[in-house]
């Protein structure tokens, strides 16, 4: 007696079933270069102009790394220009990227990267070189108190950035904070003073430049003025600016950082005063 007959269909509906139940696309593989080149992929030319920013960044964390090294070798002058000179590179690839139109999210991670190793680990590793190894623990303690509130005023700021007013930074910027301790070191350094002589003042300002990083202490960013058509007077202000810097680099960039802090600190209280919200 035959059984029932059974239709399986044809081997084209069966081959359609089977690809109904293993539906799951495939994802492609991406490198995650690739996926960078690819944000502005309109030619050969503009490949190589968004290489630019990113040599800026290499090269802040080269001038970082240096003063690390310079630091380990007892070159303290050196180390602290190194920090300084990584300051300037930072400040020159933002504007390239804009300027050429190459910003990108690895532009941004890279560069939050790169700040970390010259505002967070090369000031903490140059001050405590110098100044604090005397200190025992007080002293690496005031270095890591530094460092770590360095990344994580890099952290708050690249969640921040979106949502804040682009006049002001909430808390001290990390390359004005490096500024103020690599400075600090060069004009001790160039002035023949022992570090050990000073250990406790540069315990206190490495460690509060690092709690000034974190506050909610508001700073002018300057972001407002652009470098395009000015007035003659203001190019001749530049000049000058220069030229007092070059009369003593360490003693006048140390006073303008200082002076800089303390005017946040000074608008902080008065805005406190008068019962207005920081940020």
């Amino acid at each position: 007696m035959a059984g029932p007959e059974l239709d399986w269909g044809s081997h084209n509906d069966r081959r359609g079933i089977m690809a109904e139940h293993d539906s799951t696309p495939e994802q492609p593989q991406t490198d995650p270069f690739e996926v960078v080149e690819a944000e502005h992929r309109t030619g050969a030319r503009h490949k190589g102009v968004y290489l630019l920013p990113n040599l800026f960044t290499t090269g802040a964390l080269f001038a970082g790394f240096y003063a690390i090294v310079a630091a380990m070798n007892g070159l303290f002058e050196a180390a602290a220009v190194g920090i300084i000179v990584a300051g300037i590179l930072d400040g020159l690839d933002g504007g390239v990227a804009r300027l050429t139109n190459t910003q990108s999210k690895f532009g941004a991670e890279y560069d939050s990267l790169s700040d970390c190793v010259a505002f967070g680990v090369a000031p903490g590793l140059v001050a405590y070189s110098w100044a604090l190894t005397e200190l025992g623990k007080f002293g690496w303690m005031a270095a890591f108190i530094y460092l770590a509130c360095a990344a994580l005023r890099l952290a708050r700021f690249n969640v921040q950035a979106e949502s804040t007013d682009k006049r002001f930074f909430i808390g001290l910027p990390s390359p004005t904070g490096a500024g103020l301790v690599a400075t600090m070191v060069w004009l001790g350094a160039s002035r023949g003073i022992d570090g050990n002589e000073v250990s406790w003042l540069v315990a206190l300002v490495v460690a509060g430049a690092g709690l000034l990083m974190v506050s909610s202490v508001r700073y002018h960013s300057f972001k407002e003025f652009h470098i395009g058509r000015v007035p003659f007077k203001v190019l001749l202000g530049v000049i000058v600016a220069f030229a007092i810097v070059f009369l003593d680099p360490p003693l006048v960039l140390l006073t303008v950082a200082v002076i800089y802090v303390a005017v946040g600190l000074l608008l902080s209280l008065w805005r406190i005063r008068k019962g207005t919200p920081e940020a």
